[in-house]
């Protein structure tokens, strides 16, 4: 496995800082999921758990088009996977291919991606269209770097699971 990624400066601004931790995580689930087939990309941990790397790529497509779409900029877009978004439809892999969820994944990545560096400060908010909450983009950013530093360790025992690999 390639462990190019996304250095993380040992000194800089907040916003630098930030951005550079979830480039580096997006990059690592990626790392984890490389070279992989789309049989072993739906390969589950382990019964009666539904978790696997597949999975785990589309329900951050999803977490990632939530926060940027839905509660950033207020926009009523569907679900990806579910008509109602519910939680585990991310994860029912049987059918699904690395080609949709990664076009899916790398699509709202790109689109968090301009919807952060368009935004003046880390105090911008948005509203969850749920709850009414509102949200900062600092506690959005900071959301994502724990959400895919904790999916990211189910990545790391998933591929060792697959072939062995361990690391990265």
């Amino acid at each position: 496995m390639s462990a190019d990624r996304t250095a993380v400066p040992r000194t800089g601004g907040e916003r630098e800082l930030l951005r550079a931790y979830l480039e580096f995580h997006r990059e690592t689930l990626a790392v984890k999921c490389a070279g992989l087939s789309d049989e072993d990309l739906r390969r589950r941990a382990a019964a009666p758990s539904a978790l696997s790397l597949l999975g785990l790529v589309r329900h951050m497509a999803e977490v990632e088009r939530s926060w940027s779409r839905r509660v950033l900029e207020g926009q009523d877009v569907p679900w990806l996977w579910s008509a109602a978004g519910e939680h585990g439809a991310a994860f029912d892999v049987d059918g699904a291919s690395r080609a949709e969820a990664f076009e899916a994944w790398e699509t709202e990545i790109a689109h968090a991606r301009r919807t952060e560096q368009a935004a003046a400060s880390l105090e911008v908010t948005g509203r969850d269209r749920g709850s009414g909450e509102q949200y900062s983009l600092r506690r959005v950013l900071v959301h994502l770097v724990q959400e895919y530093a904790r999916h990211n360790g189910h990545a790391d025992l998933l591929r060792e699971r697959i072939d062995g690999s361990v690391g990265v």
